[in-house]
C-alpha cells in the first residue's frame, strides 16, 4: 500500500465515517462509504475509563446515544450497552483498522491521554502507512511522530491557526509551520474564496496539503476544488463522489463491506 495521501488527485474523505449516510462513526456509515469506493475514512477517538479508544466525537454521550455522562467515565463494556442513534454499536479504533485494511483512516484525537493508546493501536495493526493523526495540539502530534516514524500527521492547532492567519493577512508563513503533511482547515474559518486561494498557494509552497471541512453540497465542493484544495472532508461522500466523477477526478475503489464483528463483545454474551 502506498503511504497515506501519496496518491494523485483530490482526496475524498468520509467525515465521521460518512455521517450523512448512516449514524456517525458507526459500522454502517463506514461500510456505506467504503461500498461507494471512498478510500479515506475520518473518525474521532476518545479514551474510555478502562483505557480503550472508542470511535466517538463528543465528550458526552447525550447527543449521539441518548444516554447521559462522559465517554471517559464509562468502560468499553458499558459503552457497548449503548447504541448510536438507537441502533448501532460504538466501535473501537482497533476494530475500524481491522475492518478495512485497504482503507486510509484519518484520526482526530480528542483526549491528551489517548495519544499513547492510539500509537499502540496503530502499531498493533501495522497501519502507520495508512493513518493520518489530526485534530490535536502540536505537542501531541510531535509525540505521535516521535513514536511512529513515517506516520502522517496534520498540522497541530497552533500551526494551523498561524497558517490560516497568514492566508487572511497575506503575510508569508514561516517554513517552521510545516510540521505535518496536511492542514485540516474548517471552511467556516476561511469563509472567502480569496483567502482560500491564498491559503492553498502558501500551503503548497510549504509542501502542506489543504484538507477542507466540512463540505456537504455539490456547488461548494466544485468551488473549493476549483480553488485547488487537495482534500474535501464531507458527511456526504455520495455527493462528493458524483462531483469528482463529473470532473473526471474520481479515483475511488469500491469493495465489499467488512463483516460486522466486535471481538470485545464476549463480556456481553
Amino acid at each position: 500500500m502506498t503511504r497515506y495521501g501519496s496518491e494523485p488527485g483530490p482526496v475524498a474523505v468520509a467525515h465521521r465515517g460518512g455521517a450523512g449516510l448512516g449514524p456517525e462513526n458507526s459500522h454502517a456509515a463506514f461500510s456505506l462509504s467504503v461500498a461507494l469506493g471512498v478510500r479515506y475514512l475520518e473518525t474521532d477517538v476518545r479514551l474510555t475509563a478502562d483505557g480503550r479508544l472508542a470511535c466517538f466525537h463528543d465528550a458526552r454521550l447525550e447527543r449521539v446515544t441518548g444516554a447521559s455522562g462522559r465517554v471517559r467515565t464509562h468502560s468499553l463494556e458499558q459503552l457497548r450497552r449503548l447504541r448510536i442513534a438507537h441502533r448501532e454499536l460504538i466501535p473501537t479504533i482497533d476494530e475500524l483498522l481491522d475492518w478495512f485494511p485497504d482503507r486510509r483512516v484519518m484520526v482526530d484525537v480528542k483526549d491528551r491521554d489517548a495519544v499513547g493508546p492510539l500509537v499502540d493501536a496503530i502499531r498493533r495493526a501495522d497501519a502507520a502507512d495508512r493513518v493520518c493523526v489530526a485534530g490535536a495540539w502540536d505537542p501531541w502530534l510531535r509525540e505521535v511522530r516521535r513514536e511512529l516514524p513515517g506516520v502522517t500527521t496534520a498540522l497541530g492547532w497552533s500551526a494551523l491557526s498561524a497558517l490560516v492567519l497568514a492566508g487572511r493577512t497575506g503575510i508569508r508563513p514561516n517554513a517552521a509551520l510545516a510540521t505535518g503533511e496536511f492542514a485540516h482547515v474548517p471552511w467556516a474559518l476561511v469563509g472567502r474564496p480569496g483567502v482560500l486561494a491564498r491559503l492553498v498557494e502558501m500551503a503548497a509552497a510549504l509542501r502542506v496539503r489543504i484538507a477542507l471541512w466540512t463540505i456537504d453540497d455539490a456547488p461548494t465542493m466544485h468551488h473549493v476544488l476549483d480553488l485547488g484544495v487537495d482534500a474535501v472532508i464531507t458527511d456526504r461522500p455520495d455527493v462528493l463522489r458524483e462531483v469528482l466523477v463529473a470532473r473526471g477526478e474520481w479515483t475511488g475503489t469500491p469493495t465489499r463491506p467488512a463483516p460486522h464483528t466486535y471481538p470485545h463483545l464476549d463480556v456481553l454474551r
